[in-house]
């Protein structure tokens, strides 16, 4: 009787966790970039982000809004995190420029082993959504793909400078098939 006990859904709230996260905003995003890379946003809902937090859901209403602005946050932190991992490659002087793209695309490629290939990208996942999220995500997708093109550019015109490939492109045409 105890294990068909352990087995019910449990009402009210959650049972309080420990987690390494001090605080409950960044835990929900956290939460959120995991289960988005992995189900999509329109999957995802809000009950299922503060189960695995362990908190009200009251504590996500403090936080965001609306599922949109918690959306938009969850997508700021990925371009962060994205971001830095582009640089962290691209801008390595120590390597030629051609080198250093191969170097994020294979670093990409174990991050998505590490996790059986279950998460995608976030925001390729929220374009293949577009069509029917909230107007808000179009203009910051957009951004953020402008930001990595724009990234990967600089590398590109590095390696034309370099003569690792040749001057019949502009890097800015180049980087928008990366």
């Amino acid at each position: 009787m105890a294990d068909t006990e352990a087995l019910k859904p449990r009402r009210g709230r959650p049972p309080k966790s420990e987690r390494a996260f001090t605080d409950t905003r960044e835990a929900l995003i956290r939460a959120g970039v995991v289960m988005v890379t992995e189900n999509g946003f329109l999957s995802t809902g809000v009950d299922s982000i503060v189960r695995t937090v362990g908190v009200p859901k009251g504590s996500f209403y403090h936080y965001f809004t609306n599922k949109e602005a918690f959306g938009l946050a969850v997508l700021e932190a990925y371009q962060h995190y994205f971001a830095q991992k582009l640089d962290k490659h691209l801008l390595n002087a120590d390597l030629p420029a051609l080198t250093r793209i191969d170097d994020f695309v294979r670093s990409a490629g174990v991050g998505m082993a590490r996790f059986n290939f279950t998460r995608g990208c976030l925001v390729g996942n929220l374009l293949q959504e577009s069509p029917l999220l909230p107007e808000t995500f179009a203009g910051v997708l957009k951004a953020i793909l402008f930001d990595w093109q724009t990234r990967v550019a600089r590398c590109l015109q590095e390696a034309i400078n370099s003569g690792e490939i040749p001057d019949i492109h502009s890097a800015p045409a180049l980087a928008m098939n990366f």
